[in-house]
């Protein structure tokens, strides 16, 4: 494990056993050890990326200076309310889609004894960033504009997530709602302000800078949270279960998948009709029907057109950013997600 990680770890110990020693609740045996067991189970499992991200944005911003202990942890810190946010929204996400795994075991609310209790424990998860924030940041200058970041994003994604509920109400399967434009209005919202934007912001803050004089590095990560998603809907499809660590069903769940919509895009009067009767059942020859006709209408060559077009338009952006430190935290979340597999 890299030096990096097993830091940003030992942090996470540290910020569980003050949560599990709030002074503002009195906690009974029972419920501290089910805390203790929802946090373990729902917090640091994952890549870890979102938030390891914003300590490796922070470094590059300091341009080489060494980082004092208290700088790292607090850079940890905010990583971990990423990940805290993350796992608030799966632990809910999960119970919406009434998912089965998450991260190859079972979501949480799917453990004896959890169930709907599930609910809560989501919104616990969520007031403990806020705990986290008043503990160690009360005091800094940027303590209202991290607050304020942290509930932006916040407001940001449950939006993006309800168009993406309502989108595909089940049990009303219509495929004309489907478009690029509503594509990227869900991505945008869901996944692209947190996952990319927000760990480079709190390490903006952090660095002492004003996030009002950065709205093209925002839009630059919204645009790489954008390409990202995309990638994952065609290896959804396209990518080898073996690698990704999971089976796709983008197809059998109807999602407004970033492929269906290019299908819909280039596809004649017939070709739609089996999309129609195909897209979006559980059946596996439904599944094939709709897998074959994206071969036939060259959606993975669609795919590689789209990634070369972003790459070069994310690579243009970057290099007009006045700041070289800057520049090198873009190419850094640009490299990681680059051409992956998985």
């Amino acid at each position: 494990m890299s030096e990096l990680k097993s830091k940003f770890l030992e942090v996470y110990s540290v910020l569980k056993s003050e949560l599990l020693n709030d002074p503002s609740f009195e906690f009974t045996d029972e419920s501290h050890q089910w805390v203790e067991r929802m946090l373990d189970y729902n917090v640091p499992g994952g890549k870890l990326n979102r938030g390891l991200s914003v300590i490796e944005s922070y470094k590059l911003l300091k341009e080489g200076k060494e980082l004092s202990d208290d700088e790292v942890f607090l850079a940890c810190a905010l990583g971990w309310c990423i990940e805290w946010l993350q796992a608030y929204f799966l632990v809910l996400d999960d119970i919406m889609d009434s998912s089965h795994t998450r991260r190859g075991r079972p979501c949480w609310f799917r453990l004896p004894k959890v169930g709907m209790i599930a609910v809560n424990d989501g919104l616990i998860l969520r007031n403990q960033i806020f705990r986290i924030l008043k503990k160690h940041f009360r005091g800094k200058p940027y303590y209202v504009d991290l607050l304020d970041l942290f509930n932006e994003v916040e407001f940001q994604t449950a939006s993006g997530q309800m168009i993406d509920l309502i989108t595909t109400l089940q049990g009303e399967k219509d495929l004309s709602k489907y478009s690029l434009s509503i594509h990227r209005r869900i991505v945008q919202y869901k996944t692209a302000y947190y996952s990319f934007y927000l760990p480079v912001a709190c390490a903006l803050l952090m660095a002492g800078e004003n996030l009002d004089s950065y709205t093209d590095v925002k839009n630059v990560l919204v645009e790489m949270g954008t390409y990202f998603q995309v990638q994952d809907d065609f290896l959804d499809c396209f990518g080898d279960p073996e690698v990704i660590g999971k089976v796709g069903t983008d197809i059998e769940d109807f999602k407004c998948s970033w492929l269906v919509v290019k299908a819909l895009e280039r596809a004649n009067g017939d070709q739609k009709k089996l999309l129609y009767e195909n897209y979006g059942k559980s059946d596996q020859a439904c599944v094939a029907k709709v897998k074959e006709l994206y071969k036939t209408l060259d959606i993975q060559g669609a795919f590689e057109e789209y990634e070369t077009e972003s790459y070069e338009k994310i690579i243009k952006q970057n290099e007009a950013h006045p700041s070289k430190a800057v520049q090198a935290v873009l190419k850094s979340f640009l490299a990681k997600i680059y051409r992956r597999q998985k």
